[in-house]
């Protein structure tokens, strides 16, 4: 049995930028264990599995990282969203409106738009109400896992979590304080005392983030969950005026720079909703043996 995908590269205006992606159509039989198998053989960041409803604007999705199966993730429903739209709408190339959709992840359903532009695609993800989950006290042992001082975190800013699927430890640090960052030895006990999943550190200056994997091996290119935190962190601080869109940057340390468009609704002692997007380019196409 052969498995089709699609390549895309999410938070990008043109192919080989951003955040890659492999976008597996029509993938009901996989088993939980092929589908993280198929995941591993890529070695994408993460991969997406789609199954349709009876509903066509309607999707079911698993997303996968390298090592487990995700709840929720950004970059992977952006850009399985534009694989869909491309895919309805083939047959009529010059077709520009846009399109909604509705994916349903096994713990909860998310909504996104998508139009065509002249780069390609473009989506956009409604990750609805944030959660804030509290701040940490202790500074000094955060700012000393990215291999930082304390002074070298924002003065003024808290260390908080915050969640619009995924729990992230936000880590405000001080104007370019970021390119001394890193990761040298496994995070997770940390986030986990926090409250926290992962975490993402954060300059407001330049609005531009950085993410690990909590051991530090691998740092993501774009990440769309940790930027709808950043959109209602930024939102509940008084920081960005509300509805008002903003382009967070990331991925400039790893050679792919990515601009993710993010937008808080609501005021800061209510911050109802966060919408994160970004460009979608399409790279190719491939098939797999299905792993037995």
């Amino acid at each position: 049995m052969m498995l089709d995908y699609t390549h895309v590269d999410v938070f990008a205006t043109a192919p080989y930028q951003g955040n890659s992606l492999p976008v597996f159509l029509g993938s009901d039989t996989l088993t939980t264990q092929q589908m993280l198998q198929v995941t591993q053989e890529l070695r994408h960041f993460e991969a997406i599995f789609l199954q349709p409803t009876p509903d066509e604007q309607t999707w079911r999705a698993r997303v996968f990282d390298l090592s487990t199966e995700l709840p929720f993730a950004g970059h992977p429903l952006l850009g399985a969203a534009a694989v869909l739209h491309r895919a309805a709408t083939e047959a009529a190339s010059l077709d520009t409106s846009p399109r909604t959709w509705h994916i349903e992840l096994p713990s909860r359903t998310v909504h996104l738009t998508t139009r065509r532009t002249g780069h390609g695609w473009h989506a956009v993800l409604d990750q609805g109400r944030p959660q804030f989950l509290g701040t940490v006290a202790d500074t000094v042992a955060v700012a000393r896992a990215f291999g930082l001082d304390n002074g070298d975190l924002h003065p003024s800013l808290p260390v908080q979590v915050v969640s619009t699927g995924l729990r992230y430890l936000i880590v405000p640090v001080r104007p370019d304080m970021l390119g001394r960052a890193h990761i040298a030895h496994d995070i997770t006990p940390l986030v986990r005392a926090a409250g926290a999943e992962f975490a993402v550190l954060f300059d407001e200056d330049r609005l531009e983030i950085r993410h690990w994997n909590n051991d530090g091996v691998l740092e993501d290119i774009a990440t769309g969950s940790a930027a709808g935190t950043i959109g209602a962190y930024r939102q509940r601080h008084g920081l960005g005026a509300a509805g008002q869109e903003f382009d967070l940057h990331q991925g400039r340390f790893t050679g792919r720079p990515s601009i993710l468009t993010v937008r808080a609704q609501g005021a800061a002692d209510d911050v109802e909703a966060v919408l994160v997007g970004g460009q979608v380019a399409f790279v190719g196409s491939g098939r797999l043996h299905v792993p037995a």
